[in-house]
């Protein structure tokens, strides 16, 4: 399945002036959620995703996902693997285990997200659940911006705030360039850029 053709078959790759959640400037943005608009595209990309974790023997009873971006990709990815979905949300500014959602103590939890640009919000939803005792086992994600490196993947950074013990699956990279806000030179063309996403930027 080509991933990327998905994404631009859905109209999921958006072109223009972006802020991202990390603070720096795009001319690119994925939104995952037209891509998983489809129940049956959001099932395939899921089960593509399962079968890369099983063939890393990576085991796990529960998929947490931050809200609201990781939801849909985390339900997903959960109902792939035959376990427990959840989802953490900020209150006032905090990522929360709400709506009698619970880890047990050692319980194995696969972080997933819809797109991983430098992965804060799957950090924050990782220590929440580790606080209540889970273990986290991997980290997962439809699309990856490119500054994590992929297991299978050939590009990431020192950007990245992802664990760099723990394995981290997506299904395919997507190297946009990203500008820090006083050198991007999309500025001078667009003016202010829009956040398309649910987080606020960094």
């Amino acid at each position: 399945m080509d991933v990327e053709a998905i994404y631009k078959n859905a109209d999921a790759i958006l072109t223009g002036h972006f802020l991202l959640s990390s603070g720096a400037h795009s001319g690119y943005y994925l939104q995952s959620a037209k891509a998983l608009e489809d129940p049956k595209t959001a099932e395939k990309l899921a089960t593509m995703l399962a079968e890369q974790i099983r063939a890393a023997d990576i085991e796990a009873r529960v998929v947490c996902a931050p809200a609201l971006g990781g939801i849909l990709a985390g339900y997903e990815l959960a109902r792939a693997l035959g376990v427990r979905s959840i989802f953490t949300e900020r209150v006032e500014g905090k990522m929360t285990l709400r709506r009698g959602f619970g880890v047990k103590q050692g319980e194995k939890v696969i972080v997933c997200e819809d797109v991983i640009t430098t992965g804060g919000s799957a950090l924050e939803c990782a220590k929440t659940a580790e606080a209540l005792g889970g273990e986290i086992v991997a980290f997962a994600a439809l699309a990856n911006r490119g500054f994590c490196r992929r297991v299978g993947g050939a590009i990431g950074g020192e950007v990245c705030k992802l664990p760099r013990n723990k394995p981290f699956f997506a299904l395919t990279d997507f190297d946009f360039p990203v500008y820090p806000p006083d050198q991007c030179p999309l500025c001078a063309k667009y003016g202010k850029p829009v956040k398309p996403g649910s987080r606020p930027s960094a």
